[in-house]
């Protein structure tokens, strides 16, 4: 069984990649945002963790995250970023390294871990692989604000924060070049084909 990391900023379209992969019958995908929000329910140790962190300000009335309250705070504010990150790189890199080693399906031959900050987890170091996704900064920018529903210039502004290109490409085993004209199908099925090899 193969652990490969996909990453890449906001935009990029490793979601899309996940889904085609996830079609497979010998592929396992661990989204790390997926499992963030599943470990950011009511009564587990990662939210009372952010509660203890952030306070009051970033909750619901219900007790529930108000994930927009987070998230603006931590686009806005690079302390906030790291101590969220630093949270989520505890708790969710243990509970996807506790999946992987739960796997027992022989016909699993790939597990994909999705994650934006595979590198500044230090996830990267359990893959046997890594794949990085660039694209256009105005194809990201319009993926963005048609997932998450904001503007250009919020868009842009969180891709800003985010690291550049040359990053992925230095510390990547492949690249696909995400463009609007880019069968992500055709290269992912390259890649897998040069891994079983």
């Amino acid at each position: 069984m193969k652990i490969i990391g996909v990453t890449g900023t906001s935009g990029s379209g490793k979601t899309t990649l996940s889904e085609i992969l996830n079609e497979r019958e010998d592929v396992v995908v661990l989204d790390a945002d997926k499992i963030a929000k599943e470990m950011s329910t009511l009564g587990t140790d990662y939210l009372k963790a952010i509660k203890n962190t952030f306070g009051e300000e970033v909750f619901l009335k219900d007790g529930n995250l108000n994930r927009k309250a987070l998230a603006d705070k931590i686009y806005s504010e690079d302390a906030s970023r790291q101590k969220l990150n630093s949270l989520t790189f505890k708790f969710v890199v243990d509970e996807i390294l506790n999946r992987i080693k739960n796997i027992n399906d022989s016909k699993v031959k790939f597990v994909i871990i999705d994650a934006p900050l595979l590198f500044e987890s230090g996830i990267q170091k359990y893959c046997d692989f890594v794949i990085s996704l660039i694209a256009d900064e105005n194809l990201k920018i319009e993926r963005i604000c048609k997932r998450d529903n904001i503007d250009s210039k919020t868009a842009k502004s969180r891709l800003n924060i985010q690291n550049e290109d040359k990053f992925y490409i230095e510390k990547s085993d492949f690249v696909i070049y995400n463009t609007k004209n880019c069968d992500l199908r055709l290269k992912i099925e390259e890649i897998i084909n040069k891994i079983s090899n």
